[in-house]
């Protein structure tokens, strides 16, 4: 442990706009970039998605990756089942909401050497499940030295 270490938080947002059904955005270069610009050599990289139809993860952003992730969301939770959400709402996103909450609202990436330490082949991406196109919010903050 170091005396007199300096911690910076700076936080940035990103505004994409989506589509009907399983949206699949690369967040890379626009984190990237961030974090880059950011100054911060070693800390802690968050990022979340306001909102319950939304989610963040990483993957390999290649066709075959993608198709086969939006196949195994469809089969956790079929866009054609039953939602008791539905039925009190009538807005027909139940399946949105359950496929968020799977996949989850955040990731946390170390950054070391003013760089995320993300593997060679991984990407960070936004998935947008809702059944109606949206402009989503991506909060960034990185905190660190």
């Amino acid at each position: 442990m170091r005396w007199g270490l300096r911690l910076f938080v700076l936080n940035h947002e990103l505004a994409l706009r989506t589509t009907v059904g399983t949206d699949i955005i690369d967040l890379t270069p626009d984190v990237a970039g961030f974090v880059g610009a950011s100054g911060i050599g070693t800390g802690c990289l968050t990022l979340f998605v306001p909102g319950s139809t939304a989610a963040l993860t990483t993957i390999e952003y290649e066709s075959g990756a993608l198709n086969d992730l939006k196949r195994a969301v469809e089969r956790l939770a079929p866009e054609g089942d039953v939602y008791e959400h539905n039925e009190r709402w009538h807005d027909g996103n139940g399946y949105s909401h359950v496929r968020a909450a799977l996949l989850g609202p955040s990731l946390s990436i170390p950054v070391i050497g003013g760089r995320m330490t993300l593997g060679t082949w991984q990407q960070i991406v936004l998935l947008d499940f809702d059944n109606r196109p949206r402009t989503r919010r991506v909060v960034l903050q990185v905190m660190g030295e």
